[in-house]
């Protein structure tokens, strides 16, 4: 029986019904030593008194067990999601006492979830109210940068910091779409659609994107990987976070090196591999690098806003994915990418 699962109460009940038997045995032994004969009415009678403490106490413990379990019940309902789920409180005793501080740290943690998520509601909506205020005056600079560019062919100081501007300008937008990315992402309002994706078509895909720059840039772009090896994703998605990874690769790189792009099956795991042998990452810098606006005090880049990678964490945990870095000073970062494989789902 389940109430015997319980270690502790097999005990009581074995001590319980040694006791009674022992108590039995001496009340016996001690009529019989002052009357010099066995009763049986009495043996009857005591074995009956014992039999109803077991009873008694069997049933007792049988209903606390019954009481417990549908506590237990209620609670992993309310972990399952189902956030209206309480336990019975209405009676006296520790036990309900208990059970009515459950269902205040229920109602607490109900009352903290909701302020979190209208917080969050709010945020999103700040920052894509902001981020659609920017666009228009963003794109007047664009237009009247470009326009400037195109008059100051003859005044190279000022064609420069044309140019200077416009890399301002790029970053601004930059930062104001992660911005409302991030922000969508934490409030939960983005669905992630998964499809299965082929892996090859997808970093393919990737590696157009940054050909140019690559080229540019003088560096190398690598990919190595199954043809026929797929993900179950959101492409849009798990785009723009290999995008950041691999931006961020480019950027840490020098003239001559390269990005290896590597994806392979393990026995649990999609594994997404993202390395280069760029100028590496410094120890103090490896626990902070994924928190946002983080800027090492070591890294060269001077460009970059502190939130492509924190982006790119946020969107492979959307997908249940984890991610990881190793990174050694002047030989190059790893980010180690895993991924459910569906039917190990």
């Amino acid at each position: 029986m389940k109430l015997f699962v319980n270690q502790e109460i097999k005990n009581f009940f074995m001590i319980l019904a040694l006791v009674l038997a022992a108590f039995l045995i001496l009340a016996e032994l001690l009529l019989g030593q002052l009357y010099q004969q066995f009763s049986w009415e009495l043996f009857l009678l005591f074995g009956l008194a014992a039999g109803s403490v077991w009873g008694i106490c069997f049933w007792y413990f049988r209903r606390q067990n019954k009481i417990m379990e549908e506590a237990v019940s209620q609670i992993n309902a309310y972990l399952d999601g189902e956030v209206s789920a309480r336990i019975d409180c209405d009676h006296e005793g520790e036990l309900y006492r208990l059970f009515h501080s459950v269902n205040s740290l229920a109602a607490i943690l109900n009352a903290h979830a909701a302020n979190e998520l209208r917080e969050k509601e709010f945020l999103k909506n700040t920052i894509s109210d902001i981020s659609h205020q920017l666009k228009t005056p963003l794109a007047a600079l664009n237009i009247y940068n470009g326009l400037l560019q195109e008059e100051a062919d003859a005044l190279p100081a000022v064609k420069e910091f044309a140019v200077l501007s416009e890399q301002e300008l790029d970053r601004i937008e930059a930062l104001v779409q992660n911005l409302l990315k991030i922000t969508k992402l934490d409030a939960g309002s983005i669905i992630i659609e998964k499809t299965e994706e082929n892996i090859a078509e997808l970093m393919r895909d990737i590696e157009l994107h940054f050909a140019y720059r690559a080229k540019q840039e003088q560096k190398e772009l690598i990919l190595a990987g199954s043809d026929t090896l797929t993900i179950l994703c959101d492409r849009e998605w798990l785009s723009e976070a290999l995008g950041n990874l691999v931006k961020n690769a480019l950027d840490h790189t020098e003239k001559g090196d390269q990005v290896y792009i590597e994806w392979k099956a393990c026995s649990t795991v999609v594994q997404i591999l993202i390395k280069d042998n760029g100028c590496g990452i410094h120890p103090e810098d490896l626990h902070y690098i994924f928190k946002r606006f983080y800027r090492s005090r070591f890294s060269k880049d001077k460009q970059g806003i502190g939130l492509g990678l924190s982006l790119a964490k946020a969107i492979i945990e959307a997908h249940n994915g984890t991610i990881t870095v190793d990174s050694e000073l002047g030989k190059g970062t790893i980010f180690i990418l895993d991924f459910l494989i569906p039917t190990k789902l």
